[in-house]
């Protein structure tokens, strides 16, 4: 069914069960009233069940459609390793809490309605669950266990409070140890274990690679493309025609250069800077991966699907198969290859005096790495200088735009977190080496600089033209979390302006100036980025916090975000004057799934992340017991003080391994006060810890205070 007619229909529907002379009503019924045709009931059923789905009607005993009660909502369910769980609502700023005993078979991500009921669990609304209306799960990742006339596994997901039956027939032979993937066929009712049947063995637990595997698939990540996807990206993937290049601007002949990582193999961005009189001339030049991935074709489906590239701890799921995003579409040097640049012309105060969005043909002369570039600018190392003579004076360039944008963005009140992300280095079993810095350098924040500035120009570009678009947004941070971030600060002796309701990003900006080459900067930099909200993707421009901007899209990535592709798409229908009625019908029908869908792409795309390094972060740790180590208190709760170190690994000293007292958590203060001496740990307090145990299935690291 065409997605206006779908529309209408639930418009329609909602208005009929509004109105109380006309429900409770039957699908028959409903469809006599709104003349449905016997073929089109299918469709019918389509546009009911995702109504139930929203939440806007509900289905009494008898199958009769009527408007949902006061008190029902629709949620997603999260449930608890302790039995109990909560249900996330749209538009709800709390997660409901659900009791155990109200639960009534709820399984984890399934869809829900839940009746509100009087009690409240702390600040959150009690709920029960009174239909379970979607199944979320259908599969669990494991280790499976024998018994002797049947198994059962411990699923990874430690959200899940019961294990997984297994009868012996439907083991595939899985033997203690194996990481398995069930297909779930019973979900259990909270007495009964759920049960199902072992669908694949990804290997034995101390094979390596498994444990990531798994989290992989925990996650529902796609490892693998299917034959037909490969296919279709090696017949797409032909070197650059003269027919190719037909229509668009030759920039062949303009220096430019790609600035990466040492193992970077997809280069999607180029840049280029020259002198225009007072003037500089910026070009951000981005691979154009819809010529080669069309528009609702396989390749296409896929890439949507999988909405993001993810980047684990010892391997790359990438979004695109690697005949594209390592081939044709990577701006690999020397070779023409086909672009969208985005050619600006900035003022030496940094205003975008000029700028021209265009389909280009270009070929990059040097493959750069952000060392290099470091060496030639930080270093002024005399050899790297030598061997790339012909390009430091457009580096030279580079750098002092690069500052004058910087300056601007920090004036308005753009945030930069500037700390070290952590690079795990594994050997070639899988195990943890090293945990060290992933540093930023001149060379990194150059390339940064340049591809905010072409992301800004062309959100600003087509909020302007009133098109479909795709938006890059971050709302203003919670009040509750800048004021517990105020808290912390204070232990350090710092503070920042605030009100009840909101803070100006120019705060955090003036914050992360005052700790800049202290001890405690990576610490309060990373807290005050997890005091902001998620960025997210939407169709409505409602501007970007962190970076103090109205405008933001994401632009220049399309080898690894779908957004970027999907923008990359609406700029080549405005330039060939395509966007006519139908195609502008066609965007709003569509963009905002794909917003809301990359959004959760890429949340899920950052947990499976977070969870590798944290599962390699405690295997690091395991061969650290008993040692010492300085730390901060980066978290106070009522079951302990956790501790973050100088390699950021985050460990727990519970509450009931503190000596010398009977310690208990003020709330109020964000401290854990001793009853009889009235000794307190803070926020920011530095702390020296030992080691006391690691647990790889829960990923967490127990310290005990060391004592002098």
């Amino acid at each position: 069914m065409e997605r206006g007619l779908f529309e209408k229909r639930k418009k329609l529907i909602c208005e009929l069960i509004q109105d109380e002379l006309y429900v409770p009503m039957k699908e028959k019924e409903l469809a006599a009233f709104m003349q449905v045709k016997k073929e089109e009931r299918g469709e019918l059923r389509e546009v009911l069940e995702e109504l139930r789905r929203e939440g806007k009607i509900c289905v009494t005993e008898r199958g009769k459609y009527k408007k949902p009660e006061s008190d029902s909502l629709t949620g997603t369910f999260i449930s608890n390793a302790k039995g109990f769980g909560f249900v996330e609502v749209q538009g709800l700023e709390r997660d409901l809490y659900i009791p155990e005993n109200r639960v009534n078979g709820a399984f984890h991500r399934d869809t829900v309605q839940v009746k509100l009921l009087p009690g409240q669990r702390g600040k959150r609304q009690e709920a029960e669950v009174v239909r379970i209306l979607k199944r979320g799960t259908a599969q669990v990742v494991g280790t499976f266990e024998k018994s002797k006339n049947f198994g059962f596994v411990v699923p990874d997901n430690m959200k899940l409070p019961m294990d997984i039956f297994i009868p012996i027939e439907h083991s595939q032979g899985a033997v203690d140890g194996h990481k398995v993937v069930v297909e779930l066929t019973d979900y259990g009712d909270g007495r009964k274990n759920p049960e199902g049947k072992v669908v694949e063995i990804l290997g034995h637990v101390n094979d390596p690679g498994v444990d990531i595997l798994s989290i992989a698939r925990n996650y529902e990540l796609p490892v693998e493309f299917e034959e037909k996807i490969l296919n279709q990206a090696k017949r797409v993937a032909a070197e650059v025609s003269g027919a190719d290049m037909q229509g668009r601007v030759d920039l062949r002949e303009v220096q430019m250069v790609t600035i990466d990582g040492e193992d970077a193999k997809d280069l999607d961005d180029a840049v280029s800077v020259s002198r225009e009189g007072a003037n500089y001339r910026l070009g951000v030049h981005i691979a154009d991966v819809t010529n080669y991935v069309q528009e609702n074709s396989a390749l296409d489906r896929e890439a949507l699907k999988r909405g993001t590239s993810v980047y684990l701890t010892d391997r790359v799921i990438p979004m695109l198969p690697h005949a594209l995003s390592n081939g044709i579409c990577s701006l690999n040097e020397g070779v023409d290859r086909l672009a969208l640049s985005c050619i600006m012309e900035i003022s030496p105060k940094g205003e975008v005096a000029d700028y021209r969005i265009t389909e280009s043909v270009i070929r990059v002369d040097r493959r750069m790495t952000y060392t290099s570039v470091k060496k030639i600018l930080e270093d002024k190392d005399e050899e790297e200088c030598r061997k790339y003579e012909a390009f430091v004076p457009m580096f030279t360039l580079m750098e002092e735009l690069a500052g004058i944008l910087r300056a601007k963005r920090r004036k308005r009140g753009s945030i930069d977190f500037d700390f070290p992300e952590t690079k795990i280095v594994l050997d070639r079993e899988g195990r943890p080496l090293e945990i060290k810095p992933y540093e930023r350098n001149t060379a990194t924040k150059i390339i940064e600089d340049f591809m905010l500035l072409a992301n800004e120009t062309v959100a600003q570009h087509f909020f302007w033209l009133e098109s479909p678009f795709v938006y890059r947004t971050h709302d203003n941070p919670d009040p509750e979390k800048i004021q517990q971030l105020g808290i912390f600060i204070s232990n350090f002796g710092y503070g920042m302006k605030t009100t009840q309701e909101e803070i100006h990003p120019k705060e955090i900006q003036k914050l992360l100036g005052k700790i800049e080459g202290t001890p405690e900067e990576a610490l309060i930099s990373r807290l005050a980025l997890r005091s902001m909200k998620q960025a997210r993707y939407s169709v409505d421009c409602t501007g970007h916090f962190g970076l103090a901007c109205q405008y933001y899209c994401h632009f220049t990535s399309p080898i690894r975000r779908y957004p970027d592709l999907q923008i990359h798409r609406i700029i080549k229908d405005h330039l060939r004057g395509r966007m006519k009625e139908n195609r502008i019908r066609h965007y709003e029908e569509i963009l905002a799934q794909v917003a809301d869908h990359s959004s959760k792409m890429e949340r899920r795309a950052e947990e499976a992340e977070r969870e590798t390094d944290k599962l390699k972060k405690v295997e690091y740790m395991e061969q650290h017991i008993g040692e010492r180590f300085e730390g901060v208190v980066s978290g106070i709760t009522s079951w302990g003080i956790y501790v973050e170190l100088a390699n950021t690994v985050e460990g727990l000293i519970r509450v009931s391994s503190l000596q010398g007292d009977y310690f208990y958590y003020d709330e109020a203060k964000y401290e854990m006060v001793g009853q009889t001496t009235g000794k307190t740990y803070k926020l920011g307090q530095r702390m020296a810890v030992t080691v006391e145990n690691t647990d790889r299935f829960t990923r967490t690291v127990d310290f005990a205070e060391a004592l002098d």
